[in-house]
């Protein structure tokens, strides 16, 4: 019998007691529940666990976010924000869930259709929305 080993299929976990410094990067599927003070990066799924504490910027194809965020989530197709989740970075994905209970501090980007925004042609300012006239009517 022969088994093969599809990296794409691994799922690796560093639990509460792993201390990082510098930038990780692996594939497949990961649980993180550690403290790391710099950046993820991944073509995979990230999972970080209710313990874990990130100080740097996360990049992976969807992100599963619980415990304690400082810096920017980009997710290719997902980031889910579970409760008690403290979040202090911008968000940007295609699909963005978020439970009640929330801690978020940032700026969020969520955009499905992949659809870009509609610049004002060269040399022309953006227009504001107009205001409302007083009296409402």
């Amino acid at each position: 019998m022969s088994t093969t080993n599809n990296n794409n299929d691994s799922k690796n976990v560093l639990n509460s007691d792993v201390e990082l410094k510098g930038t990780l990067r692996f594939t497949g599927e990961m649980t993180f529940d550690g403290k790391l003070e710099g950046d993820i990066h991944s073509e995979g799924t990230l999972n970080l666990g209710d313990n874990a504490v990130i100080k740097g910027n996360i990049t992976a194809n969807s992100v599963l976010v619980r415990g304690k965020v400082n810096g920017n989530v980009t997710a290719k197709e997902k980031i889910d924000i579970k409760t008690k989740t403290e979040l202090f970075g911008d968000i940007r994905a295609a699909r963005l869930v978020m439970e009640e209970g929330v801690i978020f501090v940032g700026q969020t980007e969520v955009n499905p259709n992949k659809v870009s925004p509609i610049a004002p042609r060269a040399g022309e300012p953006a227009k504001p929305a107009p205001l409302a006239k007083p009296g409402g009517f």
